[in-house]
């Protein structure tokens, strides 16, 4: 779902990576809440790739992933990475340092 936009020089792209195990609950709902988040505070300033380890699981060794779902900030470094649904807002916001957009 990355997303071709004219951003402003200043604007770093966030690249989000979300690991996932198919539709089970905790997995669906992990991605409406991201993609809810990341709408509201990093509008046309991220791209997303959902990663379901059900159909690509060697791709869970290059971020180390234990558990899922886990949510991997690759940029802006330094990585962070957040495990759950996702549910807590805060704690999401924390967890990947977003700060809100001048003007908001």
């Amino acid at each position: 779902m990355a997303e071709d936009l004219n951003e402003p020089l200043d604007a770093e792209t966030w690249e989000l990576r979300l690991y996932v195990a198919g539709q089970t609950p905790k997995s669906v709902t992990a991605v409406a809440n991201l993609r809810k988040y990341c709408e509201q505070h990093l509008k046309g300033r991220y791209k997303l790739e959902v990663i379901d380890l059900l159909v690509n699981p060697q791709l869970a060794e290059g971020d180390q992933i234990l558990a899922i779902p886990t949510l991997v900030r690759k940029v802006p470094e330094p990585i962070r990475k957040i495990i759950g649904d996702l549910s807590n807002e805060e704690k999401v916001l924390v967890g990947l340092d977003v700060r809100p957009l001048a003007g908001k």
